[in-house]
């Protein structure tokens, strides 16, 4: 059930400066000895954790990234300047390997944390260094070092923060394609997806949300009929579900009997998924005309005594498709504020997201 975003990217680690050959000449010291400097250490490259994040698009774009190099030394015993060290921002759960040899380097996990992935080159020394007592006037130095050099393997492991469910066929998987690049299977039958399908929604400004669509669900679910068991609980860490129905006029004598077996899979399943945050999206409305639409909607609300959220759309022409996507946007960012002075009211660590989500999400 966790999305995974792949990119593969070269890291170059800067090289460290060189050490300088250098002899004091000043007046009345003519023969001041050797005072060249070391050279610079090499910028490192590292990982850091950045929450808000939840793609790696962006390295799409840009495949490799280069720390800055060492200065050489200079004379009078002056060292070189370090290069600057790269930190290249990733979302939190990014899985970090070599991907030529498959070996794992780390990962991030929380707020803040860095990895470093590429160490950069150590400094050379100037001549200063190897004076003694029998070469008081040594010409040797070393080269700075190169930096490390990588391709990695990024890897990321999110969960959905929107889950669609509704009987096969009711449009999820069309829904999913209009409104990111998740390219699932559609036909015109049931259970047409087998498995979880993950997709991110691009609203624009650098947000975004991970939606997922779970096989449909039929009568017996919970107790393991048709696919719906296997998933149902990939829909618990979600924090809105979008209940499409399907409002062709073929299904529009059973719509109330749809919604109401979906609720009563829910809650044999797991009672708090039939609590969590559901908005109910009627689908298919470009195979009936507007004024039918509104009145099918006021029916169901009225047999189902509903008062939550309600949009009408189409998913093959998109009609209505943005302002659920806004809306849903929106919603997060509330539920994530919320969160986060729910934290912050009881001093609770990290340990206690969950919980403070779950008192959330009951509000």
């Amino acid at each position: 059930m966790k999305f995974v975003d792949e990119a593969t990217i070269r890291v170059i680690a800067g090289k460290g400066g060189n050490g300088c050959l250098s002899f004091l000449r000043e007046k009345f010291r003519p023969k001041g000895g050797p005072d060249g400097g070391d050279g610079g250490n090499g910028g490192s490259i590292y990982l850091v954790a950045k929450s808000g994040l939840n793609t790696l698009a962006d390295f799409r774009f840009v495949r490799q990234y280069r720390a800055k190099s060492g200065d050489g030394g200079a004379g009078k015993d002056r060292f070189g300047k370090k290069g600057d060290d790269l930190l290249i921002d990733v979302p939190l759960g990014t899985l970090v390997s070599d991907a030529q040899t498959n070996e794992m380097i780390g990962d991030v996990t929380k707020q803040g944390d860095r990895l470093l992935v590429a160490e950069g080159g150590r400094r050379g020394l100037g001549n200063a260094n190897f004076k003694s007592s029998t070469n008081r006037a040594p010409r040797r130095t070393t080269s700075g070092k190169m930096g490390d050099e990588r391709l990695m393997k990024l890897e990321l492991k999110v969960l959905a923060d929107v889950g669609l469910l509704g009987l096969p066929n009711a449009g999820k998987s069309t829904l999913l394609s209009a409104v990111s690049h998740a390219r699932p299977k559609i036909a015109d039958y049931p259970f047409t997806t087998l498995h979880p399908q993950l997709g991110v929604v691009d609203i624009g400004h650098s947000s975004s949300f991970v939606i997922a669509d779970i096989p449909g669900l039929i009568a017996g679910a919970a107790q393991g009929a048709g696919l719906g068991i296997q998933f149902l609980k990939h829909l618990k860490r979600t924090r809105i579900l979008l209940h499409l129905v399907d409002i062709t006029p073929i299904n529009q004598k059973d719509l109330e009997q749809g919604v109401t077996e979906i609720e009563r899979e829910l809650s044999t399943f797991e009672p708090s998924l039939a609590d969590k945050e559901r908005w109910l999206v009627l689908n298919k409305i470009d195979t009936i005309n507007q004024e039918m639409a509104i009145e099918i909607e006021s029916e169901l609300k009225k047999k189902l005594s509903y008062s939550g959220q309600v949009y009408r759309i189409s998913a093959v022409t998109g009609e209505g498709c943005d302002k659920l996507t806004n809306d849903l946007m929106n919603r997060l960012l509330q539920i994530d504020e919320a969160i986060k002075i729910e934290l912050e009211d009881h001093e609770s660590g990290a340990q206690d997201l969950d919980n403070a989500w779950d008192q959330v999400l009951k509000q």
